[in-house]
């Protein structure tokens, strides 16, 4: 599935790259960015309560269309009145319906809400890109990457003020995200080859996170009570879009979310 997501991209990067050997290139957005690590830190209660990164999730390869009639901006203001700390963007196109223009109306509709652009960014000028919309931080995949192209994207990152959620889906991939020094990582649930997901993997890597990195819990997550689970386990907030997206009450079934505590939840 990810060589799909890959292919799907090379268009794309070669837009970019005629359009930085012409100086087209759109510069980065000037002034500093609301901190996505803050926000999380700021939301979530140390053991007891995850923050919640809501994601604007129109589609996937997984369910289809989820609900292609939520605007972006009723979304911003939806996640932004019931406690989401940042707002997940899927800025794909081919499998995910999204837009990067969608960063810009949600910034505008949620004024000073950390944003994370959630694509398959696999070249430096993928970041660049980013950096001149209003995103706060960038999803990289550890297995979209080799090693040297892993260090690089982040190094391009970092310099260009954004933040990078780093994703892993076993040891593996954690293994390379320490070396390379990830200060926020994002376990993802969902076996990209069959689709399924299984919570015991954020369960079994939930053991090394380190002190002073930012955990994220992602895919599968829908219930107040494995939200709470999360954080019992340690991870400092949950990502959850297609739950949120596909409930009658958005609004609702985030509230709920943010509102989970450990002391909540059932086995």
């Amino acid at each position: 599935m990810l060589e799909k997501f890959r292919a799907a991209k090379r268009p794309e990067i070669e837009k970019l790259m005629a359009l930085a050997e012409s100086g087209g290139l759109p510069p980065p957005l000037p002034g500093p960015r609301p901190s996505f690590s803050g926000a999380v830190l700021a939301r979530a209660v140390a053991g007891k309560r995850a923050a919640v990164i809501a994601e604007y999730k129109r589609a996937s390869p997984s369910r289809g269309d989820i609900n292609l009639g939520l605007s972006p901006d009723d979304v911003a203001r939806t996640y932004a009145e019931n406690g989401a700390a940042c707002i997940s963007v899927l800025t794909e196109e081919a499998y995910f319906k999204g837009s990067l223009g969608y960063l810009d109306a949600i910034a505008r509709a949620a004024p000073g809400m950390p944003l994370l652009r959630k694509d398959f960014l696999i070249h430096p000028l993928q970041v660049a890109q980013t950096a001149a919309h209003p995103a706060s931080a960038l999803l990289l995949i550890v297995r979209m990457l080799d090693d040297t192209a892993l260090a690089d994207m982040l190094r391009v990152t970092y310099d260009l003020g954004l933040e990078a959620v780093v994703e892993v889906f076993d040891d593996k991939d954690l293994d390379r995200a320490e070396v390379h020094g990830a200060h926020i990582i994002q376990v993802n649930n969902r076996d990209l080859n069959t689709l399924t997901v299984d919570l015991t993997v954020s369960e079994r890597l939930a053991a090394r996170k380190r002190p002073g990195r930012i955990w994220i819990a992602a895919s599968g997550i829908s219930r107040p009570d494995q939200a709470a689970r999360m954080a019992r386990l340690g991870f400092d907030a949950v990502l959850v879009g297609a739950s949120i997206m596909a409930g009658t009450d958005p609004g609702a079934t985030l509230a709920g979310l943010v509102q989970a505590e450990t002391n909540e939840a059932r086995p």
